[in-house]
């Protein structure tokens, strides 16, 4: 039997927000040093090996570069593997792209789901032993750019097979897990969205669950589908708390 809630899995559930969500396009942010596009005073230049990264000058490049190489060798080689695959030859080109950028806007949601996909408030130890799949569709002709993918299916599937397909994938989830541990947490949960032949890994370094106060919840498919489908990027999801409800 499906479980019944008194209370919404998340704020605004039903409600969609007053205002228009802000537009990404034209506000770009420097992976070495953060600073914000001005584009009255110059744009910034792309990584022109993954066509993704952003940098503010030359100089923030050539100092992010050592850290970024490895990252964006392997993005260039999966898109070049994808497009020379049978029947690749139309793939969209900005599909790698939009994808980072929708991982980017839902990292609050996907995080929420892979909690609960993977029942860590109850079973922490799950966190080293399964992960959560996210397959998506593709809409590029949308004109809205929250609305370009829709969840497809989710999928539980043991953790191994997303780090033993990739040992550049394995060693950041293992480096972002011992960095975890260290401050108190349980570890890294491995969420994997996928539409086609592209995808992208996002760890989410998990908190002990004595710290996270977000409720248990089985309808978090619904939830997960509910906030993609509507395009809506203000997820906040309910925690019960000595206080009361509280989202966010």
């Amino acid at each position: 039997m499906a479980a019944v809630y008194a209370q919404p899995a998340a704020a605004n559930y039903f409600t969609a927000p007053a205002h228009a969500p802000q537009k990404q396009r034209g506000y770009r942010i420097c992976d070495q040093c953060g600073a914000v596009e001005q584009p009255h005073l110059g744009r910034f230049r792309l990584c022109g090996g993954c066509m993704t990264t952003q940098y503010c000058s030359q100089d923030c490049q050539k100092a992010h570069w050592p850290s970024h190489k490895p990252i964006c060798q392997h993005t260039a080689s999966q898109v070049s593997s994808a497009k020379h695959q049978p029947g690749h030859g139309a793939m969209d080109e900005h599909l790698v792209k939009n994808l980072r950028k929708f991982v980017s806007a839902h990292c609050s949601l996907l995080g929420w789901a892979g909690f609960q996909a993977l029942q860590l408030k109850r079973l922490p130890s799950n966190i080293r032993q399964n992960a959560l799949i996210v397959e998506l569709s593709y809409r590029p002709s949308s004109s809205d750019p929250l609305r370009r993918f829709s969840i497809k299916a989710t999928h539980v599937v043991p953790r191994s097979y997303v780090t033993d397909n990739d040992l550049l994938v394995a060693q950041d989830i293992l480096r972002r897990e011992e960095r975890c541990r260290k401050s108190g947490g349980i570890g890294c949960a491995v969420v994997l969205v996928q539409c086609g032949d592209i995808s992208q890994v996002m760890p989410v370094e998990v908190d002990s669950p004595a710290r996270i106060s977000w409720d248990a919840r089985e309808d978090w498919q619904q939830v997960l589908q509910h906030f993609v489908e509507s395009g809506r990027t203000d997820f906040k999801p309910i925690s019960t708390t000595p206080r009361g409800i509280v989202y966010g």
